[in-house]
C-alpha cells in the first residue's frame, strides 16, 4: 500500500499490511457474553466451549469490520478511521445499517426485484382466484 502509516483505534492498530493486532483484552468478554444471554432467557446457560466459540467470532468479526474500515480510511488519504468507514464496510459487505450514527437521513427500503416468472405465476393466481 502507498500508505505505511498506522491507524490507530481504540486498542487495535492496524499497520501497513492491515493486519490488526490485540494490545489489551477481548472487546466482549464472558461476562458480558453471559449477560447479553439471560437478556434474552433467564435460564439458558451456555457451554463453555460455546462461550469460547462465540467470543471468537465476535472477535474475528470485530476484527475484520476494523481493518476493512481502516483500509476505507486509507483510501480516503486519512489517517483517521471515522463512523461513515464503519458504516459503509457493514453496509455493503452486511446489509447491516446501525441507526443513530453519521448521518440522519432516512434509509430507503430497496424493493425487491420481481422476476417475470413471479409475475406469471402471481397474474395466473390472480385469474384463477376470479373465477
Amino acid at each position: 500500500m502507498a500508505n505505511s502509516t498506522p491507524i490507530i483505534v481504540k486498542g487495535l492498530t492496524s499497520g501497513p499490511a492491515g493486519r490488526s493486532s490485540p494490545e489489551g483484552s477481548q472487546v466482549l468478554s464472558k461476562k458480558k457474553l453471559q449477560d447479553l444471554v439471560r437478556e434474552i432467557d433467564p435460564n439458558e446457560q451456555l457451554d463453555e466451549d460455546v462461550e469460547e466459540m462465540l467470543l471468537q467470532i465476535a472477535d474475528d468479526f470485530i476484527e475484520s469490520v476494523v481493518t476493512a474500515a481502516c483500509q476505507l480510511a486509507r483510501h480516503r488519504k486519512s489517517n483517521t478511521l471515522e463512523v461513515k468507514d464503519v458504516q459503509l464496510h457493514l453496509e455493503r459487505q452486511w446489509n447491516m445499517w446501525i441507526p443513530g450514527y453519521g448521518s440522519d437521513e432516512i434509509r430507503p427500503f430497496k424493493k425487491a426485484c420481481t422476476t417475470e416468472a413471479h409475475k406469471q405465476r402471481m397474474a395466473l393466481i390472480r385469474k384463477t382466484t376470479k373465477k
